[in-house]
This record gives C-alpha cells, sequence and structure tokens, in this order.
C-alpha cells in the first residue's frame, strides 16, 4: 500500500455498536465492541475508558499513533480501514491483532453496504470498467473461484455486508417485492411494480428486492420516489432505455441521471443511520452477475454468495413479501419464502405472502394450486394470498 499502509479487513457482527454518529448502539453480543467511526473511538480515549476487546472497523488511523502508546490494547482487533506502518507498530507493541492487508482484489471485503454510484464509478468511460463488472470478471475467472485467498476475500466481504445490512434494516418493517428481470421499462407491468413500489414506502415500509433490473428495478424507483408527479416523469424518461441489453452502458447511465433528478444530489454515502429513513433497498448478487445492479436504492448489499443473499434477503422480510410475474429465479424464491410459513404453529402472525397475478401464478407457472394444496388446514392459509392488481396489496401488508 502506499505510504507503507496496512490496509485490514472487515467482519464480525459483535456487541454494542457505534452508530453512524459515533454513539452507541443497543447490544448484539456479549463480549467487545465495534467502533465504526473516529468520534466514537476518540470518545473512548477521551473518557479514559479500556481499550481491551474493542473491533475498530474500516478507520483511518493516520496519526492515532501518539494516542494509542502506554495502552492497553490485548484483544483489540483492528478489521479494516487503513493503518500506517508507525501506528501498527503501537497496536501490536500493545497487544492488538491488526489483520494483514488484502490486495489485489477489485473489492473493499470490509466496507459493507454499497451506494449506487460506488458500483457504477466510471460508467461514462462504459460498464466495463466499473468495479461492478471488474468485480465479476473477478469472481467468474476460472483461477479466482477455489483459491483459497479469493474465497478468504469473498467470505470476508460477505460476511461485512451482513453485518452492516442488519444493523440498516434494524427495527424496520422491510417488505420484499420479488419479480423477473425481463420486464422493460416503458412497460404497464414496469409501471405498476413502480407504483407497488411507492405505495409500499409511503405506508412507512422499506422495500427490499433482489436489486436486479425488470420488475425489481421499478419496485426500487417507486420506493425510492417521495412525489408521485416526479415518479412520472422518471418512468417516462427511463422508457427511451427499455433493456440492459445488448449494452448495460447505456441503461445504466440514464438510470443515474434519473436518480439525480429523483434525489436532487449526485450521491450521498450509506450509513446505519440512514435506515431509520430509507425506503428503498437492493440485495443483488455477482452470481448474477449478467443482470446488473439497479441505481434505485438508498443502499445495495452485493454479495458473492446466492446462498446467503437469498436467505438474508427473504430473512429480512418482517412486513411480508410480494411476488410479481417471473420464472425460475422468483418460483425459487417462492417456495424459500414458503418453507418457514409452511412449517409456522401459529403462536404469532404470519407475514404475508401475496402473489400477483392470478394467470401467471395458476396457468402459465401453476405455483398457485401447489401453494393452496400446501397450505391447507396450517396456519400458513390465512397468510398467503393472490391478487390481480398492485393496489389491493397495500391492504395486505403488515404494519
Amino acid at each position: 500500500m502506499p505510504g507503507g499502509a496496512v490496509r485490514g479487513s472487515a467482519t464480525c457482527a459483535l456487541t454494542r455498536r457505534a452508530g453512524a454518529d459515533g454513539r452507541t448502539g443497543g447490544d448484539r453480543h456479549d463480549a467487545g465492541m465495534e467502533i465504526e467511526s473516529l468520534a466514537a473511538l476518540d470518545d473512548r480515549l477521551a473518557d479514559g475508558a479500556p481499550l481491551r476487546g474493542l473491533r475498530l472497523q474500516h478507520l483511518d488511523l493516520t496519526g492515532w499513533g501518539p494516542r494509542l502508546v502506554g495502552r492497553d490494547l490485548t484483544g483489540l482487533v483492528v478489521l479494516g480501514g487503513t493503518v500506517p506502518t508507525d501506528v501498527t507498530e503501537v497496536l501490536l507493541a500493545g497487544g492488538a491483532i491488526v489483520f494483514p492487508g488484502l490486495a489485489d482484489a477489485p473489492v473493499d471485503p470490509w466496507r459493507g453496504l454499497y451506494a449506487p454510484e460506488d458500483l457504477y464509478a466510471g460508467v461514462e468511460q462504459g460498464y466495463a470498467g466499473t468495479p461492478d463488472a471488474r468485480a465479476y470478471r473477478w469472481f467468474v475467472d476460472a483461477a479466482m473461484r477455489t483459491d483459497a485467498y479469493a474465497t478468504l476475500v469473498r467470505a470476508i466481504h460477505d460476511d461485512s455486508v451482513t453485518d452492516a445490512l442488519d444493523e440498516f434494516v434494524d427495527a424496520r418493517s422491510v417488505v420484499g417485492v420479488m419479480g423477473g428481470h425481463a420486464l422493460h421499462r416503458g412497460s404497464a407491468d414496469y409501471r405498476a411494480a413502480a407504483l407497488l413500489g411507492h405505495r409500499l414506502a409511503e405506508h412507512g415500509h422499506l422495500v427490499a428486492t433482489g436489486g436486479g433490473p425488470g420488475a425489481m428495478e421499478a419496485a426500487n424507483l417507486g420506493a425510492l420516489t417521495d412525489d408521485a408527479d416526479r415518479l412520472d416523469a422518471a418512468l417516462d424518461h427511463l422508457a427511451d432505455v427499455p433493456s440492459f441489453r445488448p449494452d448495460v452502458t447505456p441503461w445504466a447511465r440514464r438510470a443515474l441521471e434519473v436518480r439525480l433528478d429523483v434525489l436532487g444530489v449526485p450521491h450521498r454515502s450509506v450509513g446505519t443511520a440512514m435506515g431509520s429513513t430509507a425506503r428503498s433497498l437492493g440485495i443483488p448478487t455477482w452470481f448474477y452477475g449478467h443482470e446488473p445492479p439497479n441505481v434505485f436504492c438508498d443502499a445495495v448489499a452485493k454479495y458473492f454468495s446466492n446462498a446467503i443473499r437469498e436467505d438474508g434477503l427473504l430473512a429480512r422480510c418482517t412486513g411480508g413479501v410480494v411476488v410479481l410475474g417471473g420464472a425460475a429465479g422468483t418460483v425459487q424464491e417462492i417456495f424459500q419464502a414458503v418453507t418457514p410459513l409452511y412449517y409456522a404453529t401459529g403462536e404469532a402472525p404470519l407475514p404475508p405472502l401475496v402473489l400477483v397475478g392470478h394467470e401467471h401464478w395458476t396457468d402459465t407457472v401453476p405455483v398457485w394450486p401447489a401453494l393452496r394444496a400446501l397450505a391447507a388446514g396450517r396456519p400458513m392459509a390465512d397468510a398467503v394470498h393472490l391478487v390481480d392488481d398492485v393496489a389491493d396489496v397495500p391492504d395486505l401488508i403488515r404494519g
């Protein structure tokens, strides 16, 4: 690293946690404390509080060596961030653990959540040069798929994303909107999905999707946009570039233009504090890297592991799941959502599962008959619904 700095890794969901304002949140585990801002570390030092067992995540510790000299740092773990050589020496002498640098990876494995602009940096010169595209090429590189170093980087990255995502959605009613990637901008179904996302967000829900194109993009767009007139204008502007095929670049550029129109700012940093007011969340994966992530999210939790991503997305949908038209991937998500409903005892209210489109889910892809058969005589029967109009969905969703 330039200047002799050591880059660490970020991982672990541990204990009480310092939020975006530098103050600690509620208990998460029994030992240690995660510190994620220099303000929180400064408070700790100013109070003379012990540093033993702390986890310092993704901090720039340049210049902090003198403040750490002579402190008992036993069990302190530095995860990620920038740690110059002189600070590293102080940390090690005091008994701390500094994770080694992770070089030659196209992602920062300790970074947690992304802003869409982070993934699409440099898209003006073409999608192929963006961090998102480079990460996908690295992921599918045959030499890297089973390389022990590369698998370690991916595991640390995904654990860091999970850690940050847990905090982001904490105490929110999260409603998942599932649907296929092939839905084109400008279509009636795309507009309907956008209106659904908007209505759910207006009801106070955090709308979570698989973070990709098509129905997912539409729902995220609707949720992100807090003004109905602005949403209409956004839909019209997007319609000129209906699909990410054959070239992602114009599709992404147009979306970023619309995002700027919707938000009025070119870039927003993603932090834990944003989670309390966020309206739109994307949880995509590089496993399906040929489907680019959409940009209409307050935050993007992008994973390398699709298994962790799929389970994590559905597990966080505390307010329910809405399923628009889709094919194999969407069907897989339906039955992942159904399994805990099927085995539920009925001791607590079950989050609803709402399928949209009688013809699609009864005839084209006959999932609904299977669901009704599974639900017969079980508490699940009251939690599964089939409607034709997205306007009927909000009344079926909790919260």
